[in-house]
């Protein structure tokens, strides 16, 4: 498993099957607005489960979740639900981790029994997930880091990833196959790199299943991801990763690719895999 990938995949563990889970946000360098937000210990804290928001400036999960998306920021999601003494404590790793990336990152807290956040829960399963929980919510929408329980502010900051990876963590967390085509201008077999990838997304058992993200290796950013996928960036022929849910490589061809080719590679992970099986709860993907 690539390690750019395992906490997101994580997250998609976390929340069950291939759900994501995502909440409200702030603006850099304001105090994190909540539903909720849980109190610093159990001493003078309101003991019913049903809240609403206060009246004013306040938005629901699902309103800043969509905020945060317009400002093409991440959203750092806490999610949690009893007033004890873990809570607060990882509140407090939380807060001061995102203090730290506040121009990258909107912010969330919401209590999971807030009866105004009921439609985030709902949509994203996490009334089931383990708490307290925080997740980092690409732009895109995609879970680039799930951490429920205790986690530290490292394991936030650097749950931030590229593009590529965010495109890819998207369509594997919406149960898609997946074609990396690592390739640009200087590489050769281009062309026949795409062949058998384009010709796989037309078959009409997989074209709703599948996605093809390119990535430029030349390009800076993407480094730590080609790291992960042990791809020479400095490659002078297309390579193409065929990635499926939740986040596992079934295999990276050098050059051309056939339809063929692609169809029974994937037959054949599937032929390993299944329900609770080394490529996930959903196994490899579409048959």
């Amino acid at each position: 498993m690539m390690k750019r990938l395992m906490a997101a995949v994580v997250a998609v563990l976390v929340l069950v099957g291939l759900s994501i889970g995502l909440a409200q946000a702030i603006r850099t360098g304001e105090q994190p607005q909540a539903s909720q937000q849980p109190p610093e210990n159990k001493a003078g804290t309101a003991s019913n489960n049903e809240r609403t928001p206060a009246a004013g400036n306040q938005k629901s999960a699902m309103d800043l979740m969509e905020q945060a998306a317009k400002d093409n920021k991440y959203l750092f999601g806490f999610f949690w639900k009893s007033d004890d003494e873990k809570t607060a404590a990882m509140k407090k790793v939380f807060e001061d981790a995102v203090a730290k990336v506040s121009e990258r990152a909107n912010t969330a807290i919401v209590r999971v029994t807030d009866s105004a956040e009921r439609e985030i829960v709902k949509k994203f399963g996490l009334d089931r997930a383990p708490m307290p929980l925080a997740l980092a919510i690409a732009p895109n929408g995609a879970v680039m880091g799930g951490f429920p329980g205790e986690f530290t502010e490292e394991a936030l900051v650097n749950a931030f990833g590229s593009r590529s990876t965010e495109k890819c963590m998207k369509s594997l967390q919406d149960g898609k196959l997946v074609f990396l085509c690592v390739q640009n201008d200087s590489t050769e077999l281009n062309a026949e790199a795409l062949q058998g990838v384009q010709e796989f997304k037309a078959l009409a058992q997989y074209a709703s299943f599948t996605e093809i993200v390119k990535l430029n290796p030349a390009d800076a950013a993407e480094a730590s991801f080609l790291s992960d996928l042990k791809i020479d960036p400095q490659t002078k022929v297309a390579v193409t990763a065929f990635l499926a849910p939740p986040g596992v490589v079934i295999a990276e061809f050098e050059g051309a690719t056939q339809k063929d080719q692609l169809v029974s590679t994937l037959l054949q992970a599937n032929s390993a895999c299944g329900p609770g099986g080394s490529c996930g709860p959903s196994g490899c993907g579409p048959r």
